[in-house]
């Protein structure tokens, strides 16, 4: 009786995460999600989409424009390529959409964590 009371329990709590996993994940705030997105961004195009330097600068460009682009690098229809087929591929077209219309509200003449200024010449 134990043992049976023990499983319906068992059971019963596995078919309620069913239903409060998901809950708790929607939860979880789209903007914060986003920022943890980006953040993997600012290893190559400084914080903000914003870094000078070789690297294009992404802040302020377009979304559809951005939103292109990511989707040319994980398709694999972007011949000049470097990383970011790789890193595109780990998103959804959903996600990369997200991301795309993050970097595009962020004003690229504002001064970034780093102190940079100047905005670099975009692609």
């Amino acid at each position: 009786m134990k043992r049976t009371l023990h499983l319906a329990s068992s059971a019963l709590l596995v078919a309620l995460s069913g239903v409060a996993l998901p809950c708790l994940a929607e939860t979880t705030s789209s903007t914060e999600r986003t920022a943890l997105m980006a953040d993997g961004c600012a290893n190559c195009h400084g914080t903000d989409g914003r870094l000078v330097g070789s690297v294009p600068t992404i802040a302020g460009r377009p979304a559809a424009v951005l939103e292109a682009r990511l989707l040319a690098f994980k398709h694999d229809e972007a011949s000049d390529a470097t990383i970011m087929d790789r890193i595109a591929k780990g998103f959804t077209d959903d996600e990369l959409a997200v991301l795309a219309e993050h970097f595009s509200a962020i004003d690229p003449e504002e001064a970034d964590d780093t102190g940079d200024t100047e905005p670099q010449q975009q692609e």
